[in-house]
Order: structure tokens, then sequence, then C-alpha cells
């Protein structure tokens, strides 16, 4: 299996930064992308950043120009930066990392989340 762990989550004022990391272990192969989704309370899960071994980078339409992800494959390790935080941008993050060749039946594994509020 795999997991995956996320931190750096929390309480911001509106136009701070936050920057998140999620770790992934286990049966780490053929990683296609990891990346990050949000879901905020109801609303549908939606795309933040994922991105691929070599730092191909594809951003949901909101984030681009102020949220930058970027991949430590050594460390299997993906983050996000998030500059210029909105009150919209108030969610709980998910972790995701969908690989090439199933593990376990799957190949979609997600992080439990972490929080991000961004409020005044």
């Amino acid at each position: 299996q795999v997991q995956l762990v996320e931190s750096g989550g929390g309480l911001v004022q509106p136009g701070g930064s936050l920057r998140l990391s999620c770790v992934a272990s286990g049966s780490i192969f053929n990683v296609l992308f990891m990346g990050w989704y949000r879901q905020a309370p109801g609303k549908q899960r939606e795309l933040v950043a994922i991105i691929s071994p070599d730092a191909t980078t594809t951003y949901g339409d909101s984030m681009k120009g102020r949220f930058t992800a970027s991949i430590d494959n050594a460390l299997n390790t993906v983050y996000l930066q998030m500059n210029n935080l909105k009150p919209e941008d108030t969610a709980v993050y998910y972790c995701n990392t969908h690989l090439g060749a199933m593990v376990g039946g799957r190949y979609d594994f997600w992080g439990q989340g972490t929080q991000v509020t961004i409020s005044s």
C-alpha cells in the first residue's frame, strides 16, 4: 500500500502564505504524478495542482500565479507553496498520488487532508 501524510495547514490572514508538504511512503513505484486537491464545505473536490516526477505541473484555474507546486523525488515529497491567500481558498487540502501500475488494486491514493483556513 501507499501512505500519504500531509502537513503545513493552518489559519492565516488574507494575503498571507502557507506551505503544505506531503510525504509518500510504502509501495511507491511508477508514480505518474503527485498533487493536491481541495474540498470546501458544500463543494466538490477540485484540482489545485498536479506535478509529474519531471516537474511538469498543471494548476487549477483559480490557483495560477498564486500557488506553486514542487516535488522532491528522492524524498517522495510534494510541496505546495500558497501565496496571496484568499478566504475562498479555505478548504481541506488533500494530497494525491496516481500510479502507473496498481498497488493493492488501486491506482490512486489519498492523504487524510489538512485544513487551511483563511480568515481575518
